[in-house]
């Protein structure tokens, strides 16, 4: 399971602490870290962003990440990265690389004081590369720890589901606990319904039906919760979107997470309840976590 792995560059294996800084920094095709205070980014959380895992030099699900930009950029009015030019750009940037992060951020650009976006738009594109964050290999195999943060997710369907830069929901969620012994957080909507957690996305399982909150309000259209569905639904799995109350979790006969990073987890305790893991359908979350951390490059 790739949640166990460290970052290996020239065969070193480098430590992945939370707060770890990035390796290797491409902003606009330059090797520098400077930003002008001017950037639309930087005052109003304008722009979008990627997270995407590097395996053995290549990122995974990348036609899933450069969709999910395209559609984010298309929902804010900014130009999206050409495909081309961000290949051409990674590339070089993961080489030599078997695991790790890859940070795509994309921001309206620079802009003068004021909301109003301006005429002649020229987006700010950066690339990061981080460690690979190292989790304790038993989270996979018994289960993590899991609680409901108090931080409320904000509601807005025009930024519902994608991955906008606007993350302080998520900032203060985390922030509510130190306990390494918990892995996640779950946040809700102020009508009591989940989302989903600070980092993932969640499922749950009734036994017969694969279930995911419906994010027409809030919280973010994952990846591997997209590859989830999919490989649910060819396996013969009955998936459905739905609004999910607590209650409906308390009731699960499982629950589990999902990223890019950390591909599933399975939740083993939440909010006092305990969860048996082999009530879980293992071949669907083997098949998501050896499908997430898949490298894929295009044909160049």
């Amino acid at each position: 399971m790739v949640s166990g792995t460290a970052l290996r560059s020239t065969g070193t294996v480098v430590g992945a602490p939370a707060g770890a800084a990035p390796l290797r920094v491409l902003i606009d095709g330059v090797q520098t870290g400077m930003v002008p205070v001017w950037d639309r980014g930087l005052g109003y959380g304008d722009g979008l962003f990627e997270t995407v895992l590097i395996s053995r030099g290549a990122p995974c699900q990348w036609s899933r990440h450069l969709a999910r930009l395209a559609l984010g950029c298309g929902r804010l009015g900014i130009q999206t990265p050409s495909a081309r030019c961000l290949e051409d750009e990674v590339r070089p940037l993961i080489e030599g690389l078997d695991a790790g992060v890859l940070k795509i951020l994309v921001t309206r650009g620079a802009g003068g004081r004021g909301y109003r976006p301006p005429a002649d738009q020229i987006p700010r594109r950066a690339l990061l590369v981080y460690p690979l964050p190292v989790w304790p290999l038993d989270w996979y195999k018994r289960g993590l720890s899991v609680r409901y943060c108090l931080t409320r997710a904000s509601e807005n369907r025009s930024l519902a589901a994608i991955k906008h830069l606007n993350r302080l929901d998520n900032v203060l969620a985390r922030a509510e606990w130190d306990d390494p012994q918990i892995a996640e957080g779950l946040m809700l909507r102020d009508d009591g319904q989940v989302v989903g957690g600070t980092m993932s996305n969640l499922f749950l399982w009734t036994g017969t039906t694969l279930v995911t909150p419906l994010l027409d309000r809030a919280g973010i259209a994952g990846t591997v919760r997209a590859l989830t569905l999919e490989l649910a639904a060819g396996l013969g799995i009955e998936c459905r979107e739905r609004d999910l109350g607590p209650m409906d979790l308390h009731a699960a006969r499982g629950l589990f997470l999902t990223n890019a990073l950390i591909g599933v987890w399975p939740v083993g305790r939440l909010d006092g309840r305990d969860y048996d893991q082999g009530r879980l359908p293992w071949g669907l979350l083997k098949a998501v976590a050896q499908a997430a951390q898949t490298a894929e490059w295009p044909t160049p």
